[in-house]
């Protein structure tokens, strides 16, 4: 408990070689990651959640890599704060690692004690998201930083559970990609609070931001949309995708991350998005919503584990075998195994 103690009071200090050490225990799933985790969270629910979501090729690393840059290198008279960076990898086939290895590509970020950046590997998770992702994020919150990233795999249509942990979600498309109405078909406009038209300097921006509000218009037909543009903060579309408390208009912007244009409007929007939940009293529904799917998630995966261990595994597989062969339909089965036998 000692060596729990102290790991917990040196995360606290702010020492990376601590929350690294942290952050690998959790993803472990160890014993000693579980106690630290069980004595910071105290500490969490003070950073903004930021979930950034879409389709691969839509430039969404290089995008974490500027708002993380613009976070500390802001305006004069603004004072920088302390940014986290979870980005979900898919996972090697062979090693299970995360194999893009986002810290490679964001070189601006380099030596920046204000910044920590972790790549951690999905292992098949479904939703974009690995199941200790949550984890993760309550340790740096824990740990002080002031914005925590979450970027997903970017594998297309599964990417909505981001949605669920963070405060603000942006979901990132690219001109030219031809994914507007596979991206509603998925559900991923549902969940986005700013829409973020990325690599903006290439042709056809203007179909694909037309293309949007269209979408946002048919999703949200009492709604207006307004144009929307590099230098005008107050360029919004609009649309509510949460009905349990007042409207939030949502901002169709354009950026280039690659030179930074559009990034401080980006800012500019993210912290309007934190008021509007803090003051409107979503800030804390969203929280309850988090919560409540992190202990869910958490609930499956203890009342498996304590499943597995009350039956044999042969038990299992001649379950499977008569599903196999059709004697069993897969409901049958479900109840067989749960009542530990007969059949």
């Amino acid at each position: 408990m000692n060596d729990v103690i102290l790991l917990v009071d040196s995360v606290r200090q702010g020492s990376r070689l601590a929350l690294g050490r942290l952050l690998t225990q959790v993803e472990n799933d160890t014993e000693e990651g579980r106690q630290a985790l069980f004595h910071l969270f105290r500490y969490t629910g003070r950073a903004h959640l930021i979930g950034v979501t879409g389709a691969p090729g839509t430039g969404k690393s290089s995008l974490v890599n500027r708002l993380a840059y613009q976070y500390r290198h802001p305006a004069e008279g603004t004072p920088a704060r302390r940014v986290g960076i979870i980005a979900v990898d898919p996972s090697s086939p062979f090693t299970g690692g995360a194999i893009l290895g986002d810290r490679v590509r964001m070189r601006d970020l380099a030596g920046d004690p204000g910044v920590f950046i972790r790549s951690m590997a999905s292992r098949g998770s479904l939703g974009g998201l690995a199941a200790t992702t949550a984890a993760l994020v309550d340790a740096m919150d824990a740990a002080g930083f002031d914005i925590i990233l979450i970027e997903t795999v970017g594998a297309g249509q599964g990417e909505v559970d981001v949605a669920s942990l963070s405060y603000t979600t942006l979901v990132v498309e690219a001109p030219g990609m031809g994914d507007d109405i596979q991206a509603i078909k998925a559900g991923i406009l549902e969940i986005a609070d700013i829409l973020v038209i990325n690599k903006a300097d290439l042709p056809g921006v203007e179909n694909t931001e037309r293309a949007l509000r269209g979408l946002l218009q048919l999703a949200y037909p009492t709604s207006h949309t307004l144009g929307g543009d590099f230098d005008d903060p107050a360029s919004r579309g609009v649309g509510s995708v949460h009905s349990g408390y007042l409207a939030w208009e949502i901002p169709v912007l354009r950026t280039v991350a690659t030179d930074g244009s559009g990034i401080s409007v980006l800012v500019t929007e993210i912290d309007h998005h934190r008021e509007y939940l803090q003051n409107s009293g979503g800030w804390t529904k969203q929280e309850r919503t988090r919560l409540e799917s992190q202990l869910d998630h958490l609930l499956k995966a203890e009342l498996v584990a304590r499943w597995r261990k009350t039956i044999s595994e042969s038990r299992v597989q001649s379950v499977v075998d008569r599903l196999a062969s059709r004697e069993l339909s897969p409901w049958q089965a479900v109840g067989i195994l749960l009542d530990g036998g007969g059949g």
